[in-house]
C-alpha cells in the first residue's frame, strides 16, 4: 500500500508523553484530543496517573493496552447507555494488579459509530467514565472513530491505536502488551511491535500473528507482570 494512508502506519519516533495537540471535547472527568479528522481520539483523565515503576528491559512490559468490548467489559452491540456496562469476571482484579506492579494501563477501541453518526462523543465519554467509575481509572484511553470503509490508519488490526497511546505514556510499543478478545487486537500488536496476548474467551477473526493465548484476563496479567490477579 502507498499513500498518505501508508505514510501515516510508520511506528512513532522516540520520546513520550505527547499528547494530541488539539482538545476536542472537555468533561468533568476527562478531556479528549485528536490531530485532525484522520487521527485517534485520545481520552486522558482529569486525575492523572501514577508514574510508571516498571523499569525499561526488565522483561515485564510498561505499559498494558486492553481492547473494551469483550475484553473488560460485556460486549452490548451499538451501546449507548452507560448503565448497560457490566465488568467482565477480573478485570478489575487486572487492572488493579497492574497499578500495584507500577505498569500503566490503557484501553484501545474501534468505535465506528462515531463516524457512523450512531454515536455522539459525549455518549462515548459517558461509556468510559462508567467503566472507570467500576474498574478504576486507566492512564489513557484511545478509540478509533472511523468507519470500515475510510482507510484509516488507526481502526485495529492497523497499529495507529497502540503507537498513540504509547505516545502519550512515553513508553516504546516494544514495552507494551496489548490483550484483547479478538485476533484484530493481535494484529495492531504484531504491526505495532507490541506483545499481543489474545484472551481465549474473545471473538476471533483473521489475524497474521500467531497467537499468544490466556484463559482468561487475570491470567493474562499474570503472565505478563507475574503479579495474582483473578483466578
Amino acid at each position: 500500500m502507498s499513500g498518505p494512508a501508508s505514510a501515516r502506519r510508520a511506528a512513532p519516533a522516540g520520546g513520550g508523553g505527547a499528547r494530541p495537540a488539539a482538545v476536542v471535547l472537555r468533561t468533568v472527568t476527562a478531556s479528549w484530543y485528536q490531530d485532525g479528522p484522520e487521527g485517534p481520539l485520545v481520552r486522558l483523565p482529569h486525575t492523572g496517573s501514577a508514574r510508571c515503576r516498571a523499569v525499561p528491559g526488565c522483561g515485564q512490559p510498561r505499559a498494558v493496552l486492553f481492547g473494551r468490548d469483550g475484553t473488560l467489559v460485556e460486549e452490548v452491540p451499538h451501546n449507548t447507555d452507560p448503565g448497560r456496562i457490566r465488568p467482565l469476571p477480573s478485570a478489575r482484579e487486572a487492572l488493579e494488579a497492574l497499578r500495584t506492579a507500577g505498569v500503566h494501563a490503557g484501553v484501545v477501541s474501534n468505535q465506528p459509530g462515531i463516524g457512523c453518526g450512531a454515536l455522539r462523543l459525549e455518549q462515548l465519554d459517558a461509556l468510559h467514565a462508567r467503566m472507570e467509575a467500576l474498574l478504576g481509572p486507566v492512564a489513557v484511553t484511545a478509540v478509533c472513530p472511523h468507519r470500515p470503509q475510510d482507510d484509516c490508519a488507526c481502526r485495529k488490526p492497523e497499529p495507529g491505536l497502540v503507537f498513540a497511546a504509547c505516545r502519550v505514556l512515553g513508553v516504546r510499543p516494544s514495552e507494551t502488551a496489548v490483550v484483547g478478545g479478538r485476533t484484530a487486537d493481535l494484529g495492531a500488536a504484531h504491526r505495532a511491535g507490541a506483545t499481543g496476548v489474545l484472551v481465549r474467551s474473545g471473538r476471533l477473526g483473521r489475524s497474521g500473528a500467531p497467537p499468544r493465548t490466556a484463559a482468561h484476563l487475570g491470567a493474562a496479567v499474570r503472565a505478563l507482570v507475574g503479579t495474582p490477579a483473578g483466578h
